[in-house]
C-alpha cells in the first residue's frame, strides 16, 4: 500500500473506478458454471435475478415498522430496499465503485426478513431456537442459494462470490478476532453453505458491501423518523434536543416559517440524507488516503472498515436510533401489533408442525413427519417467506372455523 494522499486529491470517484472497486471481470464467478452474458455483466445480472425473485416481490407486503394495512404510505421492506439502492449507487458513484454490485446488495438485503418485522423473526427464533434458530441473513443467503427455484439447472439464483459475499457480511466479519459478536454461534444456514462455498468469513466484505449496509442505516433511520411523525408517534418538538435533528428543524422553520409541518418534515430528511452522505463519503476519502487500499481483497484485510461515517456522525446516528428505539420501536400501539404478529407466527408455527399435511403440497413435500427437525425447518421457510397480509390471512384460514380453507 502507497503513502498517505489528500483524500480530495485521490484521482477517482464520481465516475473514475477506484483500484479497489470489485471488478466483474475479476469475479471469482458462481457455485454453477454458466455462459456469460452478452449483454450484461455478472453483476448486472445477479441485480436483475434478484429483482425477478419472487422473494423480492413479496418484500411489497412485509413490514418496516407498521403492518400494511394501517397506511399506504408508510414504508415497506420494498420501498425501503429501494431507497437503500438509490444511496447506495450514489454513494459508490462518488467513491468509484462498482455501482451494479452495490445495487444488487442493496436490492437483496432483506429478502430474507419475515412478516411482522423484527416481531417475527422474534418468533421463528424462538420456535427454532433447537433446529439452528433464525437469522435474516442467513435466511437471505438461504433464499438466493437454495429457495428459489426458477431455473433448472440449479435451485437459487446462483449469484456471482461477491454479491453473495456481501450478503452475509455487509455488517462485517462473522468468525475469527474481528467479528462483531464474537462466541456467537454461525448461523446453521451460513455455516452449512461455507463448507460448499468458501465466502471468506473471518474478514471484512468488499467496498460495495460496506457501501450498501450504511446506506442501509442513512435510509431507514431518515425515513422512520418520517413514518413516525406521520404517524403521529411523536412530534417535532420531541426532536428539539437531539442532535443535527433539532438544529436542522429550527433551520428550516426559520427558513420557511410559513410551510406546511409536513414540508418542514419532508425538507429536514432530505437535508439530513444529503448531509450524511457526504459525511459517508468525507470520512471514507479520509480512510482511503491514509490507508492506500489497490485492490477489492486489499479492502477485505485491511482489519477495519474503509466505508464509514466521521465520529461526530456515528454519535449523531446513535442519538437518533435510540429516539426511535424509545419513541418508536416501543410505541405501545407498535407494540400492540407486533405482539400480534408475534402470536400469528408462533400459531402458524405450531400448528404446521404438528399437522405437516396442512402445507400447500409443495411445501409438504419437504418434510417428513411430524414434528421433526426436517420438517420444523420446512415450515421456517414457509412462514418466513409470508407476506403480512398473506399471514394474517393464512391465520384466519386456520383457526376461525367460519373461514374457507
Amino acid at each position: 500500500m502507497n503513502s498517505a494522499a489528500d483524500p480530495q486529491s485521490l484521482p477517482y470517484g464520481a465516475g473514475a473506478p477506484a483500484p479497489f472497486a470489485c471488478r466483474p471481470e475479476q469475479s471469482r464467478g458462481r457455485l454453477y458454471d454458466e455462459a456469460d452474458s452478452p449483454t450484461r455483466s455478472p453483476f448486472q445480472r445477479d441485480r436483475d435475478r434478484i429483482i425477478h425473485s419472487a422473494a423480492f416481490r413479496r418484500l411489497q407486503y412485509k413490514t418496516q415498522v407498521f403492518v400494511y394495512h394501517e397506511g399506504e404510505n408508510y414504508r415497506t421492506r420494498l420501498t425501503h430496499s429501494l431507497e437503500v439502492s438509490q444511496i447506495a449507487r450514489s454513494v459508490s458513484r462518488l467513491l468509484g465503485l462498482n455501482e451494479d454490485l452495490a445495487e444488487a446488495l442493496a436490492l437483496a438485503h432483506d429478502l430474507g426478513h419475515t412478516p411482522f418485522g423484527h416481531a417475527g423473526e422474534d418468533a421463528l427464533e424462538e420456535v427454532l431456537h433447537d433446529f439452528g434458530g433464525f437469522d435474516h441473513n442467513a435466511q437471505s443467503l438461504r433464499i438466493v442459494t437454495r429457495l428459489e427455484r426458477r431455473y433448472i439447472a440449479f435451485d437459487g439464483l446462483n449469484l456471482t462470490w461477491e454479491s453473495l459475499e456481501g450478503l452475509v457480511k455487509h455488517n462485517g466479519p462473522l468468525t475469527g478476532p474481528l467479528a462483531r459478536k464474537k462466541g456467537r454461534e454461525l448461523p446453521r444456514a451460513i455455516a452449512e453453505y461455507a463448507e460448499l462455498h468458501d465466502l471468506g468469513l473471518d474478514s471484512f466484505a468488499g467496498p460495495e458491501a460496506q457501501v450498501a449496509s450504511l446506506s442501509d442505516d442513512i435510509a431507514y433511520n431518515n425515513h422512520d423518523l418520517d413514518d413516525g411523525l406521520r404517524a403521529g408517534l411523536f412530534a417535532i418538538r420531541d426532536l428539539d434536543d437531539l442532535p443535527l435533528v433539532g438544529p436542522l428543524f429550527r433551520q428550516v422553520r426559520s427558513e420557511f416559517p410559513d410551510a406546511e409541518a409536513s414540508l418542514h418534515i419532508h425538507e429536514v430528511v432530505r437535508r439530513m440524507i444529503g448531509i450524511m452522505i457526504l459525511d459517508l463519503v468525507h470520512e471514507t476519502r479520509r480512510r482511503i488516503a491514509a490507508l492506500r487500499p489497490e485492490s477489492a481483497d486489499d479492502v477485505r484485510q485491511l482489519g477495519q472498515p474503509l466505508v464509514a461515517f466521521s465520529e461526530e456522525m456515528r454519535a449523531n446516528d446513535a442519538a437518533l436510533r435510540g429516539f426511535l428505539f424509545t419513541h418508536m420501536y416501543r410505541h405501545f400501539s407498535v407494540n400492540r401489533m407486533t405482539s400480534k404478529g408475534r402470536r400469528v407466527v408462533k400459531d402458524l408455527f405450531r400448528l404446521l408442525w404438528d399437522e405437516p399435511e396442512c402445507l400447500p403440497p409443495e411445501w409438504f413435500r419437504l418434510t417428513d413427519g411430524r414434528r421433526t427437525a426436517r420438517t420444523a425447518r420446512a415450515v421456517g421457510d414457509y412462514i418466513a417467506g409470508m407476506t403480512d397480509r398473506f399471514a394474517l390471512d393464512e391465520h384466519r384460514r386456520m383457526f376461525d372455523l367460519q373461514e374457507k380453507p
